[in-house]
């Protein structure tokens, strides 16, 4: 080899052997984020969760899936849970707050929601939590083929009670007679239970007496479905009974009815429909008062105060809507409600308004209320959001009492989440009976 040819040689091998010895940066994916996945447009923009507490979705998201919550509560928990968002920081990421929203959103009746959630959500198989979620809102669909293929994808706790029963039952669907009968004896000899083992057993049989429907959860509806028996008849549990309703539910409604007109103005001005509200100015106000919501909140305040010093209580006790002191108590029940929502008021009804104390005063903890009132005063949706369903979960099905719900109302107003502080309003309103 010539000289020259050589040197060449030799300065190719030395560039490429410089070219292999560069270092090769390795780039980390980042995590993906769960909460961005979403079901529907709710109205809501992709900064929902922005600054909002982490901490706080962790102890509130849960409690949606285990506690009663009223109508007005269900549709802002169905609105924010159904939301494509990234999650609150440090929070997106976690499988098992992800499987918590969706627990929570079929609890709340939006299977529908939970399922698209779901269909969105890559590598459901290397979470059993969020998989168990995906796998029960299946089942609770009627999408069985569904729930089998999540149980056979799992990664990792296919050992644990919940997938064991799944797959005994799967097993059967499949024909599979043998392993579904020692899979079976697997689950009840690691935890036993009586609902799971006689429904289980009549299937493995091919006949026999299973007894009554089941709807504990979408395992035993599925299971109650396949046996022929009725699962309407059965006590559900809040998702079954979701899975049962005939129509996916929508925002909070209310019919306005009853010949109260005091009631109906009230919630007809909650509800922001100004005009039917004005058609009971009659009932509300004396002749030759402007008939708008000052007018309205004033007519209110005077009767609530009990105080006969002007035409509108003389009205509304001619018309006799003022009869007690209960009374008396729901109507400044009613006018701390309207007032939360932004009603106005002359100087004169401001000075009775603070006399008010409302005959069902709030129940939340100080350091809530306060945390509830400073989300709503930063816009931080997400967060003022969480913290009135926590209140709302706390309370219950009635929904929160008068004192909490203006707060709420208050704070969902005050971050933009105008629509669902008026559906607590008028929520709160009807019950004032």
């Amino acid at each position: 080899m010539g000289r020259g040819l050589l040197s060449t040689a030799l300065g190719a091998l030395a560039f490429a052997t410089a070219a292999f010895a560069q270092p090769i940066e390795v780039a980390t994916l980042s995590a993906p984020d769960f909460f961005s996945n979403g079901a529907r447009d709710t109205g809501l923009g992709p900064d929902l969760w922005a600054g909002s507490s982490a901490r706080t979705a962790r102890t509130v998201i849960p409690m949606l899936a285990a506690k009663p919550l009223s109508p007005a509560a269900q549709a802002l928990a169905r609105r924010v849970l159904a939301t494509g968002a990234s999650g609150p920081e440090g929070a997106g990421q976690d499988p098992e707050l992800a499987g918590a929203r969706i627990n929570a959103l079929i609890a709340q009746g939006a299977v529908k929601d939970a399922g698209v959630v779901l269909s969105r959500t890559a590598n459901l198989e290397r979470s059993p939590v969020l998989a168990q979620a995906g796998a029960e809102a299946a089942l609770l669909a009627g999408e069985d083929e569904r729930a089998c293929a999540i149980a056979e994808g799992l990664a990792t706790g296919r050992e644990e009670i919940y997938w064991l029963r799944l797959r005994a039952y799967c097993q059967l669907r499949n024909g599979q007679a043998g392993p579904a009968q020692l899979t079976f004896d697997l689950a009840q000899g690691q935890a036993r239970d009586a609902t799971y083992g006689r429904l289980m057993s009549a299937k493995l049989a091919g006949g026999g007496d299973p007894g009554a429907a089941s709807a504990r959860n979408g395992l035993d509806y599925a299971l109650s479905r396949s046996l022929g028996l009725d699962v309407v008849a059965a006590k559900p549990s809040p998702a079954v009974a979701a899975a049962l309703q005939s129509s996916e539910p929508g925002p909070a409604t209310w019919t306005i009815e009853g010949s109260d007109p005091v009631r109906i103005a009230m919630a007809a001005l909650a509800a922001g429909d100004l005009a039917a509200a004005q058609a009971q100015r009659g009932a509300l106000t004396a002749e030759g008062v402007p008939a708008n919501d000052l007018a309205l909140l004033d007519a209110l305040i005077a009767a609530a105060s009990g105080k006969a010093d002007g035409p509108t209580l003389d009205r509304l006790i001619e018309r006799g809507t003022v009869s007690d002191a209960k009374t008396q108590g729901r109507m400044q029940n009613a006018a701390i409600l309207l007032s939360a929502l932004g009603g106005q008021m002359t100087p004169h009804a401001r000075g009775e308004f603070a006399k008010f104390a409302a005959a069902e005063p709030g129940r939340a903890t100080v350091a809530k209320g306060l945390a509830l009132d400073l989300a709503g005063a930063a816009k931080l949706q997400g967060e003022t959001a969480l913290l009135a369903l926590w209140m709302s979960a706390d309370a219950g099905v009635a929904g929160p009492p008068v004192g909490d719900r203006a707060r709420i109302i208050r704070a969902l107003k005050a971050a933009g989440l105008e629509d669902d502080a008026r559906a607590f309003a008028v929520e709160g309103l009807l019950a004032q009976r």
